[in-house]
Order: structure tokens, then C-alpha cells, then sequence
């Protein structure tokens, strides 16, 4: 369904790339030492933190992803945006205050301090590392499918030149740099997302539509969909149609009647459905209205409960193991600091959120055929000029475009920062030199990627992330601040472990998954929603571990959690790194 973006459109990408190209160039005169390159030399107040956290936590999965997810699944898909903002809760409760007081730098310069091991600060650098790549990949993707479906761009060029952005400006200023143009592409992106929704409020309320009809899905004109990849559908009631490819194995030229029950059409086919008609429905999305509203379908296969548990631990658990999030704050002068700055971001997520749940709404409503190729990430670049003709249609879509952009730039940043930081003081030798070609390597590795696996959907991609971090980073950090047994053996299995079954359930699905009708199901539901599974099994792997390894404690724990847990008028913290000039 691409289309060529008017000239609005094509301005209002530029400008987003250009300010943030601006804002970082303007950052990069503030950062000279080692210190400013990764946490922006600990200066960063609440307000402007929080910003910027939630610019870079506010990805594509949460721009485009969520309200294509709503739009498909309904009720059980805001878990997403619930989950995605109440784990700053658990940051705020267990994590923010204790981490900065530590005075890492970096997710494995804390378990370094912690455990006092070497080796295990190399292993939570490779997971640092995996978790950061495996986000970076749908960013890319879904930068390629948004400069696609605007300007007409090959994927692969869309990809490559947010990478080519979200390098300079790493590279260039690090975190000093970075955290200016997070905190302007968060008031972009609420911006971008609010007014087009408020806007389709007032033309839904005078529209007066049925949401819980249980009738499918209806198109108001004629619309030819273009299938991208193979996709099964769900026809439920007869319904004619013109087909061009191939249709259920066989090729297919012209008008036909689509029987009730599953299709499957092929990529490169087109549908062509009437004014009026029904629309087919991508298998195991709810067919209808009624069942859209229903809370316990899932997100399709046959257990739906299993489905949502897990992307509650896997959302609730995995914002505490985000690097990108994580080192955020290490910016913030203090432990109270960081505290509010969780607080803060809370607010500005409940704020956002608000906004992508009603466009999910709409979208069900006004660009229906969405449904159809199971790419529903389109649906918020899609809706305004779907719904509101002539220039405001335009305007509305523009904005759109330039909110999607810095989505992909702000979380990309954070992400590049991160792995970049640890790269260059675990691997090179820590000066600022080494963080640039830290910065350069890191990028390079998800484009290439982006461009090689499957694409899915946005924030069920993300899911699967955030699983991964759930399962490895969450663990090491709850129990390495509140319970004082842990041993290095013990954070060392429970981040294999938990790694090894996230990660391979994510490298699964991202493959394909697993046939449904394979042991009921399970290894379906497993591999596409490991959390439930890779979580208890992280956390129970590092307490047994460390029971079984009562020896191998720190000899200094008590001290650590002293300067972890006293206030900082105490005067217990120190910062673990002295800032070097390159």
C-alpha cells in the first residue's frame, strides 16, 4: 500500500531530521571528556531527564506499533501500553535509586561492582550487547516501512539513512549530545500523535459508528490491497472479490467468490474488495466487533491466557532490564534525582499512551483493509488521510510523519549509546576515540539485520525484546540490590539460562515459529510469548545457583549495600570511573 507522499509530508521528514541533526551538532560543543560521552557527566536534572527517557523509550513499537496492535487484537493488546508504562513503576520502586548510588557507568560496570568478578561483568556486556541489537532491528525495519509507504523509497534506503543519522549524532556527541535531541523528539512525538487523535475524536463523535457490532469489519469504498508477505486470512461470510496472484496454491486473475473460512494469499497478490463489502481478517485476529471488545482472544493460536501473562512479565519486568533505559540514569546527579525522574516519566508515558489506544480505535474503523495483510503498523500513518480529505488530511499526515521519524531516531540513539559505552570501556580501551568506532560497528550490525530476517509486527517484535531483557538484566538487578546472597555463579546461570530460552524463542519466531498444531499448541505459544517461561526460570536458576554457591559471595557485600541503599548525605558514593580527555 505505498503511496507517494505529497510534498507536506516530504517537508516535515526533513525538518524532523534536520532538527534533530541540529540539536545533536549543537550538544557535541558540550561534550569533551569521557563522562559526557556516557552519561553526560552526571548533570542531568528530573525534568530534562525524563524527557529525554521517555523520548528514547517511546519507540516505533509504541508510535505505529501500538495502535496497529489495537487495531487488530482489541481489548488484550492494551496489556502493551499498560505493561510498557507500568515498569517504570517497578524502576521507580526497586531499581533508580540504588543503581545511580552505585556509580556505574554501565549495566556491567554494576555487576562488576556487585559481584566483584570480572567474568560476570564480560557476560552481562554480551547480553547488554544481544538486547540492544535485537531492538535496534525493528527500529530499522519499521524506519524502512514508514519512508516506504510515504515517500515511495526502497525499504532498504529508509533503513539506512536513520542509521546513517542515529550514528553522526552518537558518534559525534554521545550522551551530552543525545540527550538534548531526545528530550525535543519526545514533545515531537506527543505532539505528533495527540492532535491527529483529538482531531478523528471530533470527526468519530460526529460520525456516530458502531464499535461493538458484532459485524466485521466494512470498507466504505472500493480498496485494492497490496500483499506483501504470505498471509492467512479469515473470511467470515461470502464475500466477491477480484484476486491477481495466487489465492490458496493456485493462480488467481480476476473476480471470484470468497467462500467463508481461511485464505491464503501469496506475496505479490492483490485484493480488491467493493464499496460495502467485508473485509477479511488476518487469522487469529477477532473477526468482529464484538469479539474486538472481548477481552481473552489473545493475539492469536490457541492459548490466550498464556499469551497475555507472559507479555505481562515480560513488559512489567523488561523496562527494569533496558540498557538504554537503564543508563539514563546514571545521568542524574543523585539517587533522589533519579527517583523523580522515574516518577516524572510515569506521567509523560500515561500522557502519551492515551493517544496511540484512540488511534487504534479509528483505525479499526477507517482503514479496516489494514486487517487484511496483517501489517497494522501502517494504520497511524495511514488514518488521517484516510478519514479527512484535502489539505488538513495532509497537515495531520505530516505531522504524523515527522512524529514516526523521530520515533525511530530517538530510540535508536539510546540504544546506539548504550551498546556503544559498553563496547568501548569492555572491549577497546575506553577514550573517546573508541566510543566512535564503538558507535560506528553498533550500527552497522542490526541494518544489516533489518534488511536479512522477517519483518513483524512492530511492538510484538519489541515484546519479544523485552522479554529477553525480563529474563537476564531484570533479574541481575532486583536480586543484585536486594538480596545479598547472590554469587557470581548464580548471576552467571541465571543469565545463560534465562538469555538462552529468551533469545532462542525470539531467533524462532523471528524464523517462523513453530507449527500450531504441534504438542496443542504450547511450542507455538512458547516460542512467540517466552516470558512466562524464561522469567521464573532466570530468577529460580540464580537463587538455587547461589544457594548451592554460598562461598563464592563478596567478601565486601555489606559494604556495597551500604553505599547502594544510604542516602547520599552520607557521603558513600563515589563515581567508578574518572573522566578522561582523548
Amino acid at each position: 500500500m505505498a503511496t507517494q507522499a505529497p510534498v507536506l509530508t516530504a517537508v516535515a521528514l526533513l525538518f524532523a531530521a534536520v532538527a534533530t541533526v541540529a540539536i545533536g551538532v549543537y550538544g557535541v560543543r558540550l561534550a569533551r571528556t569521557t563522562s559526557d560521552f556516557l552519561v553526560a557527566s552526571r548533570s542531568v536534572g528530573p525534568k530534562w531527564n525524563a524527557a529525554a527517557i521517555s523520548g528514547e523509550y517511546l519507540s516505533a513499537a509504541s508510535f505505529l506499533g501500538v495502535a496497529g496492535l489495537i487495531a487488530k487484537y482489541g481489548a488484550d493488546a492494551m496489556w502493551y501500553p499498560v505493561g510498557f508504562t507500568a515498569g517504570y513503576l517497578g524502576l521507580l520502586l526497586f531499581v533508580a535509586a540504588p543503581l545511580r548510588r552505585s556509580g556505574a557507568y554501565t549495566v556491567p560496570d554494576f555487576a562488576q561492582f556487585r559481584l566483584g568478578s570480572e567474568k560476570i561483568r564480560r557476560l552481562a556486556m554480551i547480553v547488554v550487547v544481544i538486547v540492544c541489537i535485537l531492538y535496534l532491528v525493528p527500529q530499522f525495519q519499521g524506519a524502512g516501512l514508514t519512508l516506504n509507504i510515504l515517500l515511495g523509497v526502497p525499504s532498504w534506503l529508509g533503513a539506512a539513512a536513520v542509521c546513517a543519522i542515529v550514528i553522526a549524532n552518537v558518534a559525534g556527541g554521545g550522551m551530552r549530545s543525545i540527550t538534548f535531541v531526545q528530550a525535543f523528539q519526545f514533545w515531537l512525538k506527543l505532539t505528533a500523535i495527540a492532535i491527529p487523535a483529538l482531531v478523528l475524536c471530533v470527526h468519530f463523535l460526529d460520525d456516530r459508528r458502531d464499535l461493538g457490532s458484532p459485524a466485521p469489519p466494512i470498507l466504505s469504498q472500493e480498496t485494492t490491497v497490496d500483499i506483501t508477505t504470505d498471509v492467512v486470512v479469515v473470511v467470515s461470510e461470502a464475500e466477491r472479490a477480484a484476486v491477481d496472484g495466487v489465492l490458496d496454491g493456485r493462480t488467481t486473475s480476476g473476480p471470484i467468490t470468497l467462500l467463508p473460512g481461511e485464505h491464503e494469499l501469496s506475496a505479490g497478490s492483490t485484493l480488491t474488495l467493493a464499496a460495502g463489502a467485508t473485509v477479511p481478517v488476518v487469522a487469529g485476529a477477532p473477526t468482529n466487533g464484538a469479539d474486538w471488545l472481548r477481552p481473552g482472544g489473545g493475539f492469536g493460536g490457541p492459548h490466550a491466557l498464556f499469551q497475555v501473562y507472559s507479555l505481562i512479565l515480560a513488559t512489567f519486568l523488561g523496562t527494569m532490564g533496558l540498557p538504554h533505559v537503564l543508563v539514563r540514569f546514571y545521568t542524574n546527579p543523585d539517587g533522589k534525582a533519579a527517583r523523580t525522574t522515574a516518577l516524572a516519566v510515569i506521567a509523560l508515558l500515561g500522557v502519551f499512551y492515551v493517544f496511540p489506544t484512540l488511534l487504534g480505535v479509528f483505525a479499526r474503523l477507517y482503514v479496516p483493509q489494514l486487517l487484511i495483510t496483517g501489517t497494522s503498523d501502517a494504520a497511524v500513518l495511514l488514518l488521517p488521510g484516510s478519514v479527512l480529505v484535502g489539505l488538513p488530511g495532509q497537515l495531520l499526515g505530516a505531522l504524523v510523519a515527522a512524529g514516526a521519524l523521530a520515533a525511530f531516531l530517538s530510540t535508536s540513539s539510546g540504544l546506539l549509546v548504550s551498546v556503544a559505552g559498553v563496547l568501548s570501556t569492555d572491549v577497546l580501551r575506553g577514550r573517546i576515540r573508541d566510543f566512535r568506532i564503538a558507535a560506528i560497528l553498533a550500527g552497522g550490525v542490526p541494518l544489516a539485520l533489518s534488511l536479512a530476517v522477517a519483518s513483524l509486527d512492530l511492538s510484538r517484535t519489541v515484546g519479544l525484546v523485552f522479554a529477553v531483557a525480563a529474563s537476564t538484566l531484570c533479574p541481575l538487578l532486583v536480586l543484585g540490590i536486594w538480596w545479598r546472597r547472590l554469587t557470581t555463579a548464580g548471576a552467571a546461570a541465571g543469565l545463560i539460562v534465562g538469555g538462552v530460552t529468551a533469545v532462542g524463542a525470539a531467533t524462532a519466531s523471528a524464523l517462523g515459529g513453530a507449527p500450531e498444531e504441534m504438542w496443542g499448541g504450547w511450542l507455538a505459544a512458547v516460542l512467540g510469548s517466552p516470558a512466562a517461561v524464561s522469567v521464573p526460570l532466570a530468577f529460580a536458576s540464580m537463587v538455587v545457583v547461589s544457594l548451592c554457591t554460598p562461598r563464592r559471595l563478596p567478601a565486601d557485600v555489606n559494604r556495597i549495600f551500604t553505599r547502594m541503599h544510604a542516602p547520599e548525605r552520607l557521603g558513600m558514593g563515589i563515581d567508578r570511573l574518572h573522566d578522561l580527555r582523548d
